[in-house]
């Protein structure tokens, strides 16, 4: 598996550009500790990978949602060590899920920047099948930004365009099942309750119910191949 001291390849300048941010605000956050520091290369040239990427981007999306940057802090001080850019990719679509859908217009040049690498028709089809980006009539993409920088890594996971397509039938039809289910078994706690007191279990239940979901579906998956692997006789079960 590569790892971000082999992929260190972006200067503070070209991560700023990629994360949309200033290097100045960049080097704040180092500062702060709220990014690892670079890999020290030649000349005293600090280099950074993907890993200070997702994690700036995780930063964003916790501000968008309104948090200080004190609680920022702590909330990276309560995350656990050695995540990969792939978790914290998913960790920051999970943080986008508790606000209402964060859908912009974006043109192609800002699209790609966004994603950080050029993007062919095909990609563009994939991240559609994902649900990550609708094309319009003129030129411009409808781009869910909480899931943007998770389905661009994805585009890299050899899956065909038919089996993307499957899979979110299939997560659609089960995520939209145990919704009904969960909201059921919620408006029985909650139908003699004010609407306020309402309002409020809902707000604090969604980031726990998002969570609780994700947790189970990972354990869930991770149970499910490892069983294929072993059946298959091509290993033993997954990390």
């Amino acid at each position: 598996m590569t790892t971000d001291a082999e992929e260190t390849t972006l200067t503070v300048d070209e991560l700023a550009a990629r994360a949309g941010v200033t290097v100045r605000t960049v080097r704040f956050y180092a500062s702060r500790g709220l990014l690892p520091p670079p890999v020290i290369g030649p000349r005293r040239v600090g280099h950074y990978g993907p890993g200070h990427v997702a994690r700036l981007a995780l930063i964003e999306e916790l501000q968008h949602q309104g948090m200080t940057l004190a609680a920022i802090e702590r909330y990276l001080r309560q995350l656990p060590p050695g995540l990969t850019p792939h978790d914290l990719a998913i960790h920051r679509a999970v943080v986008a899920s508790w606000a209402p859908d964060a859908v912009e217009e974006l043109a192609r040049p800002e699209l790609e920047r966004r994603a950080g690498r050029p993007l062919t028709a095909e990609d563009i089809d994939r991240l559609a099948a994902m649900n990550v980006v609708t094309a319009g009539d003129d030129g411009t993409f409808r781009v869910d930004s909480g899931l943007l920088r998770l389905g661009v890594r994805l585009l890299d996971v050899p899956l065909s365009h038919e089996t993307i397509l499957a899979a979110r039938e299939v997560l659609m039809e089960h995520s939209r099942a145990a919704a009904r289910e969960l909201s059921r078994l919620l408006r029985g706690e909650v139908a003699e309750r004010a609407a306020r007191d309402v309002k409020s279990l809902s707000a604090h239940m969604h980031p726990l119910v998002v969570q609780a979901l994700l947790t189970a579906f990972q354990r869930s998956l991770r149970e499910e191949l490892g069983e294929w692997l072993t059946a298959s006789g091509t290993g033993s079960g997954t990390d």
